[in-house]
């Protein structure tokens, strides 16, 4: 495994156990069984380390979750898709790591609030949109309202 590949892997485990602010640079060095240098040598600090894993975290769960919708046959299997799909990745995640990014590292937070606002919202949209279209849901209904609110 590549060395960034494996401390992103290592460091969002032991996130996702403990917490983000909880967990050191000396915990993931250790849990991996390398120097700190090695992480500082891809990672210029804590911050950095957590911004390029959500990212890769958000990246995913949105592939993860177009596949799923492509999958689908209708608007309607692409809804309850979308939606199952979208309840699994924010069920994984522990509440500690939600609250330790809002406090702790807003760029991270904003990354993730971003990626609900943009992909997942306008996903949402657009599905309605489709349903309004393919005469599932009422022609008067404001897509772009009901997805905000779902």
């Amino acid at each position: 495994m590549v060395a960034v590949e494996r401390i992103l892997k290592g460091s969002e485990e032991l996130f996702l156990q403990s917490g983000i602010r909880s967990v050191t640079m000396d915990d993931i060095a250790r849990n991996l069984g390398v120097s700190k240098k090695t992480i500082y040598h891809y990672f210029t600090d804590k911050n950095e380390l957590i911004n390029v894993l959500v990212d890769k975290r958000l990246k995913e769960d949105c592939d993860q979750l177009r596949a799923l919708i492509s999958s689908s046959e209708n608007m309607i299997e692409e809804l309850v898709t979308m939606t199952k799909g979208a309840e699994d990745v924010f069920s994984r995640i522990n509440p500690i790591v939600v609250h330790d990014l809002q406090k702790y590292y807003p760029d991270a937070w904003m990354r993730f609030q971003t990626f609900k606002a943009e992909f997942l919202i306008s996903t949402l949209e657009k599905l309605l949109f489709k349903g309004i279209q393919q005469g599932y849901i009422r022609p008067e209904a404001d897509a772009k309202i009901l997805a905000i609110l779902h």
